[in-house]
Formats: C-alpha cells, sequence, structure tokens
C-alpha cells in the first residue's frame, strides 16, 4: 500500500518511449493495472501486462514477447509448479529468483523484481535474495502521510548516498525538488513552545526538519513515553542527559516526541533539536524565531561534531534562517566560510539552554 506498483507504473511510462517492456503482476488482474495506468496517465505501445504466478508460464511469455524489461510485480506471489512447496515459502522464493536471475544473465534483459519486507524493514524471505541481486531499492515511508523515500541498499552500478524523495498525489508520485520547505510548519511563524527545526541529511541531501515535543505532568502516575520518527531508545538517552548534567526533572513528565511529515529521522545531528524542542515544552517558552539546531548529544552533555557541517549551514541560510547552532568543535580544522547566517557554536548542552532560555 505503500506505492511500488504505482512507481513501476511510472517507470514504464518513461522507458516505455524507447524499449519494450513485460509486466508480470501476481496480485493485480489486467484489468486492475489498466485503470491505475490509466489514471497515471500511462501509455505505451511497448508495454505488455500478464496477470501470472506460475513460473514457467512467465518465461514462456518473455520467449514470446521478448522484452527489453520485464518486472515481476511480486516475488512471493510466483511459484515454481516443479517445486511442491507453497508460494511465499523461502523455497519458492529463492527458486523464482534464481529463475529469474539465470533469464537475467542468459538473455540479457533486465529484470525489476518487487518483494515485500516485513515490521523491521528487512526484506522479507531468505537472506540469500539480497545476495542474488545487484541493486537493492527500499521504498520507504507511512501510508498516512504524504512523502515516500527511494534509497539504495546495495548498488553494485553505483552509490548508495543518493536518495530521492516523493509526494502521493492523485496521479501517482510526484518529486519534492525541495524537501525542507514542505515538512516545515506553515504556522511556525506563531510562537509555539516545543517546535524546534534541526537539518538532517538523507543520502546527500540535506533538509530542515520539524521536531515537536509536548512535556506535561504524569496524569496516570507512570510517565510515558511515545515517539514518531525516532528512536524510541536515543529519546530516553536525551531525557537521562538531561536529567543527570541540566539538572532538568523530567521523570515524573510524559514526553512525547514527533518529526513532522511522516519522516523516520536515524541521523544524530537532531539531537540538538530534539533537547531544545522538549525543553521549550517543558518551559512551555517558544524558541527564538529564525533559529534551527545541528549537533549530537554525549552522555556528558557535550555537544558533539557532526559531519557535512558546512552542507546543512548552507540549507538553512537558503531558506531564510537567521540563526544556527552548530558544535563548538566542527570548525576547529578549518573550513569555516563567510555566510550570511549567524553561526554559534555551543559545547555543553547547559550552554544552548543559557543562549536560548537566557
Amino acid at each position: 500500500g505503500i506505492g511500488k506498483s504505482t512507481l513501476l507504473l511510472q517507470i514504464c511510462a518513461y522507458l516505455g518511449k524507447t524499449l519494450r517492456i513485460l509486466y508480470v503482476s501476481g496480485e493485480e488482474s489486467e484489468k486492475q493495472i489498466k485503470m491505475r495506468a490509466d489514471r497515471l496517465q500511462v501509455a505505451s505501445n511497448e508495454l505488455y501486462i500478464l496477470s501470472e504466478t506460475d513460473l514457467s508460464e512467465i518465461l514462456s511469455a518473455v520467449d514470446e514477447v521478448q522484452p527489453d524489461i520485464l518486472i515481476a510485480d511480486s516475488i512471493q506471489t510466483l511459484y515454481n509448479p516443479e517445486n511442491t512447496s507453497a508460494p511465499g515459502s523461502i523455497s519458492q522464493v529463492k527458486d523464482s529468483t534464481m529463475a529469474l536471475m539465470q533469464l537475467a544473465k542468459s538473455s540479457g534483459v533486465t529484470v525489476f523484481v518487487v518483494g515485500h519486507v516485513n515490521k523491521e524493514g528487512v526484506i522479507a524471505g531468505p537472506k540469500v535474495l539480497e545476495h542474488i541481486v545487484d541493486t537493492v531499492l527500499q521504498f520507504e515511508g507511512d501510508r498516512q502521510y504524504l512523502f515516500r523515500i527511494l534509497r539504495a541498499i546495495k548498488n553494485r552500478f553505483g552509490s548508495t548516498s543518493e536518495i530521492g524523495i516523493y509526494e502521493m498525489v492523485d496521479k501517482g508520485l510526484r518529486e519534492v525538488v525541495n524537501p525542507s520547505e514542505m515538512l516545515l510548519s506553515e504556522n511556525r511563524d506563531e510562537n509555539m513552545s516545543g517546535i524546534a527545526i534541526g537539518v538532517t541529511i538523507e543520502g546527500v541531501r540535506p533538509f530542515l526538519i520539524e521536531t515537536q515535543a509536548l512535556v506535561s505532568t504524569a496524569a496516570y502516575g507512570t510517565p510515558q513515553r511515545s515517539v514518531t520518527g525516532y528512536d524510541q531508545r536515543r529519546l530516553n538517552m536525551l531525557l537521562a542527559v538531561l536529567e543527570k548534567r541540566a539538572k532538568f526533572r523530567l521523570g515524573q513528565k510524559d514526553v512525547f516526541l514527533n518529526i513532522a511529515g511522516g519522516i523516520k529521522v536515524v541521523d544524530p545531528a537532531l539531537d540538538l533539536a530534539v533537547v531544545a524542542a522538549i525543553m521549550s515544552s517543558n518551559f512551555d517558552i517558544a524558541l527564538p524565531q529564525g533559529i534551527t539546531l545541528v549537533g549530537e548529544v554525549g552522555l556528558s552533555g557535550e555537544i558533539r561534531t557532526v559531519t557535512r557541517i558546512e552542507q546543512r549551514v548552507e540549507e538553512a541560510a537558503k531558506l531564510g534562517f537567521e540563526t544556527i547552532y552548530i558544535p563548538k568543535s566542527n570548525f576547529k580544522g578549518g573550513g569555516k566560510r563567510r555566510t550570511k547566517i549567524n553561526i554559534v557554536e555551543v559545547g555543553k548542552v547547559e550552554e544552548l539552554f543559557r543562549h536560548i532560555f537566557a
């Protein structure tokens, strides 16, 4: 339900201009695929559709159509009739993938294989799948939100540091050229407490993201810790640092944290924005307008250096922010450029609070 089939059909619309494509679906009928293609305005005389799960029938269709590209959606629905296991079992998935790999190597057909992931975000089925294929692309996001991220987990032909950010609209997926502007709240000028802007990097792209926190007295005795889009264990660590190093009493308070836009962030450089948002909500004091924060928080309360600081600073300046708080030691080795944004270097969490909440 995240949009894998939609993405593939839109790819077919582009590749179908010059290449012959055979799209095999084991989950939908030809009529369903045609309805989606009409909605997405996908039209090509070189796009062939087949609704089939029998691997031998699919290979026969490949011999007949002679496509340049074969799409199998999805590998968990295909089965080899010579294998007595049920479709979707480990042996069936492995056999189907091996057969498609042999087809690609022997005939030069480019094969796209669609697979599902489990709750942990790992490809469902045998681990050998990742070793068989040349490239693994992960399409992630929350179906409740508009944004989707396409990232390379494995790539034998190039870099894995590039990502694509897309927005789901009525006519399919649309590229988000400037994710920073879309991920920031439109009403952030209203001086609301509990909101801080951080600069994160996905792949090689820096973008600003809104961190929202709500701190309130625990109503039922046992404090709650609820997180959306951020690591729960890292939040617990940051709360412990605030208790121990900065002497803030949060042990008997509920803490709710949300990363706006449905994006999941694992970049430790967002720590400083999370801490600032939590303390802003705790004091019920809004952060000053036009500031953004970058920095990893260590266990002793120190603010540690982060990677690609120049790109983060440039992104904040480009979007009109006036001040950026960064780790004190980030420019120690030089490389600090002249920029129109005010750069404030801080070394400890307490030092940040004196700057912001003085």
